[in-house]
């Protein structure tokens, strides 16, 4: 029997109203959480609804991608992110 294969995503969101508002997160199920912004069930990210996905990286165990995500979130991880994966 063939082992499931999960993946872990982190990903980027941007306002389309305010689009100087970026959100970066990690999620298994990337298109429900994405949804989820959308509908207001994130209290930090409710306020500047509508979000489109601006980009985003799969990982096959899920302690990469939290740590990447702990990255980008991190002052080095933000200057990595607007040089290299967001156009502004």
């Amino acid at each position: 029997m063939a082992t499931p294969i999960f993946m872990y995503f982190v990903y980027i969101l941007r306002s389309i109203g305010l689009p100087k508002q970026i959100y970066t997160g990690s999620t298994e199920n990337l298109k429900q959480r994405i949804k989820s912004h959308n509908e207001g069930s994130n209290k930090h990210t409710s306020k500047f609804r509508p979000w489109k996905i601006i980009w985003f990286c799969a990982f096959p165990i899920k302690k990469q991608a939290e740590e990447f995500e702990k990255y980008l979130k991190s002052s080095s991880g933000i200057a990595f992110k607007r040089k290299r994966l967001i156009n502004n």
